[in-house]
């Protein structure tokens, strides 16, 4: 009782892990971002024991903003890669 279309189902079989691969190679600066985020993070408690006389919400503010543009960088270089680097020098191929 087949009606001629096949329904895939591919994206439902593959685990997180394989996905995640999938998607970094889609968009390499996505892993990329997410990394800095996670680092930038990782420091900014790292440094919180010794921030000084330095209030709280003030250092949680400044690695919030220093998290933020890491993110938004890699977000700005991944436009300009993509839409200047690939298809001005031909590495996507030509149409």
């Amino acid at each position: 009782m087949s009606t001629g279309t096949d329904v895939s189902l591919s994206s439902y079989d593959e685990d997180q892990g394989s996905k995640l691969i999938r998607k970094a190679r889609e968009a390499p600066f996505v892993p990329i971002g997410m990394a800095g985020f996670a680092a930038i993070v990782a420091y900014g408690l790292y440094k919180l024991k010794s921030r000084g006389n330095t209030k709280m919400s003030v250092h949680l503010i400044h690695m919030r903003v220093a998290a933020q543009g890491f993110v938004v960088g890699a977000m700005t270089l991944a436009f300009f890669f993509f839409r200047y680097g690939l298809f001005h020098v031909g590495i996507l191929g030509k149409t």
